[in-house]
């Protein structure tokens, strides 16, 4: 019986400095276009103003991995490349105030995300089916928002389209979901990409990266058992290191055999994610003429350390 939830869509890397981490990940051989962030006007007929959050992705073939930063408005320079695109919110006045509110709300999550440590804090699931996803999580007493449907304008040949994006997020203190959840970041499910937008996407990247394969989360010895069975139950199936899962859990004394010389931040925390590439040796020789330290994996798959990734460590997994 196929899963509902399938594999990663996305994770979520908060930065300090945009153009510092979009500056790393084009070292790390990463093509990025210019970030985005919203913009509204402080009253009707004045200048849009960005706020909130900007952000930019690494796309891969069905998934991507998120730059994300918080912007307080009037600051918006800070850290943010030249070419940022603002992009004012467009709605009906009367729901601009909500708008506001809720995306005002996810900045302040970010900063205080960013304030912990730069790193994943955002770990979103991709499903065939989301309503049944939905369903599934509900029976088993996992709280969250139910399914929301927003539109993400995309530039294409033949001008602007709007992508409808359907997700939930999982938590945030509604229904089931105990009020001493470890507290690991954004985490929720995502409808699967739009086959019909793919094609608009940026795949070309100099390190040849082909897909998302899975995030690391790193707990505690004694939190093991609790974490194992909160994500089987948001996955709907057993968690394994060995198990072809889009989540690899490990503990905080075993972390030295998975990534040497890794420490974790906090506990827990997400601290990798791994993407598939078709020749490691190509990305490796990529990686040392940009500079960056190459250390191997107890897998003996090549990855950049997170002392030098702004927190997190990215793993290079030769594709079959």
């Amino acid at each position: 019986m196929p899963h509902d939830i399938s594999r990663l869509h996305h994770v979520g890397h908060v930065v300090g400095d945009m153009a510092q981490a979009m500056a790393l990940y084009r070292r790390l051989g990463f093509r990025l276009p210019p970030p985005s962030v919203p913009a509204l006007a402080p009253r009707d007929g004045g200048v849009p103003v960005p706020f909130g959050a900007a952000n930019t992705h690494a796309d891969l073939a069905r998934g991507f991995i998120e730059l994300v930063t918080p912007v307080n408005a009037g600051s918006t320079a800070a850290g943010l490349p030249r070419d940022t695109r603002t992009v004012p919110l467009q709605a009906p006045p009367e729901k601009l105030p909500v708008l506001q509110s809720r995306i005002e709300a996810t900045s302040a999550r970010l900063a205080d995300w960013r304030g912990q440590f730069e790193g994943l804090h955002i770990l979103m699931f991709s499903s065939p089916d989301i309503d049944g996803a939905a369903d599934r999580l509900t029976a088993a007493g996992v709280g969250h928002g139910g399914v929301n449907t927003v539109g993400r304008p995309v530039e294409t040949p033949d001008g602007q389209r709007t992508e409808t994006v359907r997700y939930l997020e999982i938590g945030h203190g509604e229904g089931g979901e105990a009020a001493h959840e470890p507290p690991v970041g954004r985490i929720g499910v995502v409808a699967d990409l739009d086959p019909d937008f793919q094609h608009l996407r940026h795949l070309d990247h100099p390190n040849g990266a082909q897909d998302l394969a899975e995030a690391v989360l790193c707990v505690a010895d004694d939190q093991l058992p609790f974490v194992r069975e909160r994500f089987e139950r948001y996955l709907g199936r057993p968690v394994d290191i060995d198990a072809d899962a889009p989540l690899t859990l490990v503990r905080v004394t075993d972390l030295p055999d998975l990534l040497p010389g890794e420490q974790p931040p906090a506990l827990p925390a997400l601290i990798a994610c791994t993407v598939t590439v078709p020749d490691t040796a190509r990305v490796r020789a990529l990686l040392e003429e940009n500079g960056l330290p190459v250390r191997e994996t107890g897998r003996g798959e090549p990855f950049v350390p997170a002392a030098a990734a702004l927190g997190t460590a990215l793993i290079f997994r030769e594709a079959p």
